[in-house]
């Protein structure tokens, strides 16, 4: 009886260089990845923020989600993870033809070698087919876009938003990527990012701050009282964000290996100890635990812990957690109400703290806590290791802060000159009578057939009060909010 192709040891679909198991683990881990941004940060999103930008707030993930994948087939993958044109840049080039994705996965800018000259590590070539590797680093390109803007939120104009995706993708993420991940100076220097702590959160962080600035803010009033308009349904968002770590992170030694096992441990680990560590503070300090401030440890958790998952040990991973947990709730409960740029800035969910303290800070431990024999398991560059381990360790603790200072600055001016060239192309920020509306104006839809928010029934725009179901519009009329001020939402 003769076997079908697809099952043979060699040959037709399964050559000898494919390991099915690698193969199945990345696209199993790629598509939990894939869950943080749809549905996870979509419901998030929508969740987390005030009833009238629920729509418009999921639909600014949604959209990155489907744009940043065409433009990474296109052009933005091999920018990422090709060849090299400059040392902190790949040749921009198309990843569509089938003969190019089902070759073998490689990075060719990898090859690392000793400062002699003589091959210290050949070039990564993970055993499944490229068009894995494609997959797998297109859903961490775009949940980067997606976190971005939670700076955005409840303001941006959406035209301008759908010019900003690809463009900040181009000039900016392809640049943290090679530079960090696909074989770039920062790569051959030998700083640490296990999995995103600077190519991610980092830069997602920086750049989400940086165009709120250029955006501008929200309406006074939506910035003083900015209650989430479904709780539970943003438990449920973070929920997806906490589990799909496990791809996020354990996806990142390309392969289903031992270190991908510890990895996922101490995701969760780190995880769990920020979110109680902050949830003690919130106790201490504010004399009751929040649920936002919950579901910010959580996040700050699974960021500190992103640039060094699979190179710390598990006793470092609590020791993060609790400084993940307690840095970025002293910069934003404390630091953020008396520098007076963190105040004029309206970072709607707080991304700034979340993403660029907390990336900053997993970066800078990992150049302490980074684990010789962990590193020689994962690291192209041999016998690195953290300052608590002597030798080399001062060293790599100086190499990673560095690395992330060329990311903060790189996103600040690129950034800047990305907003600064939609601005003459359509209007940044929607205008102030879209503002008083919300979804309804933005995208003639609402979230909830329901009345909240404390917004006032305008007959002028909204008609006759008799809804019987065909105004979609009714919910988000405009007016002044009313009711006590709600708690500060930050991500």
């Amino acid at each position: 009886m003769s076997v079908p192709s697809a099952y043979n040891n060699t040959g037709g679909v399964t050559p000898d260089w494919l390991n099915k198991g690698d193969n199945a683990w990345q696209l199993t881990a790629g598509t939990l990845v894939g869950l943080q941004s749809v549905p996870g940060l979509v419901i998030l999103y929508g969740s987390i923020v005030k009833k009238k930008w629920a729509v418009n707030s999921a639909f600014m993930a949604f959209y990155a989600f489907a744009a940043v994948l065409l433009c990474w087939v296109i052009w933005a993958y091999k920018m990422s993870f090709g060849e090299k044109l400059l040392p902190f840049w790949g040749k921009a080039g198309t990843v569509l033809s089938y003969k190019t994705l089902l070759t073998q996965a490689d990075l060719p800018a990898t090859v690392h070698y000793h400062s002699d000259g003589t091959l210290e590590t050949a070039a990564l070539t993970p055993l499944y087919p490229l068009a894995t590797m494609v997959y797998f680093q297109f859903v961490f390109a775009a949940i980067t876009l997606i976190l971005l803007a939670g700076s955005l939120l409840g303001r941006m104009n959406f035209r301008a938003w759908m010019l900003f995706v690809p463009l900040w993708l181009t000039f900016s993420y392809t640049v943290g990527a090679f530079s960090l991940w696909g074989g770039g100076f920062l790569f051959q220097w030998g700083v640490i990012d296990y999995s995103g702590g600077y190519v991610i959160h980092l830069s997602s962080g920086i750049g989400g701050f940086v165009a709120a600035f250029w955006v501008g803010p929200r309406l006074t009033r939506d910035r003083e009282r900015f209650p989430p308009n479904n709780v539970l349904l943003m438990l449920a968002g973070a929920g997806l964000l906490w589990l799909g770590w496990a791809g996020f992170n354990g996806g990142d030694p390309y392969a289903a290996n031992i270190d991908a096992s510890i990895a996922v441990l101490n995701t969760n680990v780190c995880a769990a100890a920020s979110l109680l560590m902050w949830t003690l503070l919130d106790v201490l300090v504010f004399g009751k635990p929040s649920v936002i401030g919950a579901v910010q440890g959580m996040i700050t958790g699974l960021v500190v812990i992103t640039p060094a998952a699979g190179v710390v040990q598990c006793w470092a991973a609590i020791v993060m957690g609790m400084c993940a947990g307690s840095i970025p709730w002293f910069t934003m409960m404390v630091v953020h109400k008396r520098w007076s740029l963190l105040q004029r800035v309206d970072d709607t969910l707080g991304v700034f703290h979340t993403h660029a303290v907390a990336g900053y800070l997993g970066g800078s431990l990992t150049g302490l806590f980074a684990e010789p024999h962990l590193c020689n398991y994962f690291l192209s560059v041999t016998n690195e290791q953290g300052g608590f381990y002597g030798g080399v360790g001062g060293t790599q603790f100086g190499k990673q802060l560095a690395g992330g200072l060329f990311i903060i600055g790189w996103n600040v001016v690129v950034t800047s000159i990305i907003l600064n060239v939609i601005r003459f192309i359509v209007p940044l920020r929607m205008t102030e009578e879209k503002l008083l509306v919300g979804d309804d104006a933005a995208h003639g839809e609402e979230a909830y057939a329901l009345w909240g928010d404390g917004e006032k029934y305008d007959i002028t725009k909204h008609g006759a009060s008799d809804y019987d179901g065909s105004n979609h519009g009714l919910g988000n009329a405009a007016g002044t909010g009313t009711g006590t001020r709600g708690p500060t939402v930050t991500l």
